[in-house]
């Protein structure tokens, strides 16, 4: 039995078979629609207060940021493509050296209580999902 045999034999017309194939091209336009993810965005709190928010891009540049208190404490943040980073601080604990990269919306900020300094890391499309509220 070869192909227009079979079609005439089916109950699909020529014209069904262009609809079911239109839907199924039709299909894969949400994939073109949404494939382009914008990076997510770190915000540097200190007391509460926005200071910086910093740009998390993949393939973006690497460069570093010191934020420096006026009773000298300050605290060295790394910020390489889509991650970020505290590498340098003079708090006692160095915990918030120790936590490493973060690049993902909603994971766990990085702290410095002894600063009250906290990076959080959001999606930058504005979603809810996967983020934390402080």
């Amino acid at each position: 039995m070869d192909f227009k045999e079979f079609i005439n034999k089916s109950y699909l017309r020529p014209w069904d078979i262009a609809i079911i194939l239109l839907l199924i091209i039709s299909s894969f336009l949400p994939l073109v629609v949404f494939s382009h993810q914008p990076g997510n965005t770190a915000v540097l709190k200190v007391d509460g207060e926005v200071i910086k928010v910093f740009d998390l891009v993949e393939d973006g540049p690497t460069y570093t940021y010191k934020y420096e208190a006026s009773d000298g404490d300050y605290n060295l943040i790394e910020v390489k493509g889509d991650k970020i980073r505290i590498v340098e601080t003079n708090c006692g604990d160095q915990i918030c050296v120790q936590q490493g990269w973060k690049s993902k919306a909603g994971e766990t900020p990085i702290a410095c209580l002894p600063h009250n300094l906290f990076i959080i890391i959001e999606a930058s499309d504005g979603s809810e999902d996967g983020s934390l509220i402080y």
